[in-house]
């Protein structure tokens, strides 16, 4: 089983939003949707905003800078001006704490 890092209790991401955290030197971007977490990279992959900060749309986040929509499942950028991926992690939840898996950095 891969090492995984405590990111905090369920009841801390509220839902349909996104929430950073950071993890060592890496930024990540976690959202709630109903039960399902998602991590992706906290960056835009166009202009570096923060994607914790932008709005949700059905399993999309916008980009608050742009307007550049990435896919929350599978990091891909789904509108310009982004034409490149965000990293996806592995989200766990595990007696009402969300893990973000180690070394499962990428799709």
């Amino acid at each position: 089983m891969m090492p995984a890092v405590r990111l905090g209790t369920v009841d801390a991401f509220p839902e349909n939003r996104g929430v950073r955290v950071d993890v060592g030197d890496v930024r990540v971007a976690v959202f709630r949707i109903g039960d399902k977490f998602y991590a992706i990279g906290d960056r835009c992959s166009h202009a570096e905003a923060s994607l914790a900060e932008g709005e949700v749309f059905e399993g999309d986040v916008e980009c608050p800078r742009h307007g550049a929509e990435f896919s929350l499942e599978t990091g891909d950028a789904l509108t310009l001006p982004a034409t490149q991926a965000v990293p996806v992690f592995d989200i766990k939840v595990m007696d009402g704490d969300v893990l973000l898996v180690v070394g499962e950095d990428e799709t």
